[in-house]
Order: C-alpha cells, then structure tokens, then sequence
C-alpha cells in the first residue's frame, strides 16, 4: 500500500537527523563563500613578472629551435633535389 502526501502528512524528524542537516548546509554555504573569496582575491593579484634571466632562457632556446628546424628544412631539400634527379633518370630511360 502507498501512502499518499497530503497536508495532514505527518513527518518527524529527530534531532540528530536536524543537526546533521543544518551542518550540511552551514558546511556548502561556507564553501561557496571561500570559493568566492579566492577567486576575488585571484582577481586581484599582479600578473607575475618575466625576470630578465628567464626571458634570455626562453629566447635562446626559440633562437636554436628556429636554427635546428632550418638545418633540417636543408638537408629535406638535398634529399628531395636528390629524389628529384634519380626520378629524372628513371623517366629519361624509358
């Protein structure tokens, strides 16, 4: 048998059960609000400073980056002007 809700549904609820609730809740809304404070206070702070150590770091290695992705964009090229000519030769006897 079901028992339907009405208004003169009765619920009880101890008080152990209440004090467990109300902490949940107290809990959450304590969260949220600390949440809430940190992501002000994240919103507020200077962005970092690049000091000049890191930033000559940084560009040497975007410099030999550059260097090594060109020495390897010449030896392709050797290599495909090598292609090139054996498939000229092939053409060329036939």
């Amino acid at each position: 048998m079901a028992n339907k809700l009405s208004e003169n549904t009765e619920l009880t609820l101890d008080l152990k059960t209440l004090i467990i609730i109300v902490s949940f809740v107290v809990t959450v809304v304590g969260m949220w609000f600390a949440i809430q404070t940190d992501i002000q206070l994240a919103k507020e702070l200077p962005e970092p400073q690049v000091t000049r150590t890191e930033y000559d770091l940084k560009d040497q290695l975007i410099r030999e980056t550059i260097i090594n992705t060109q020495e390897k964009v010449q030896e392709n090229s050797k290599k495909l002007d090598k292609i090139d000519e054996k498939l000229y030769e092939i053409i060329e006897k036939k």
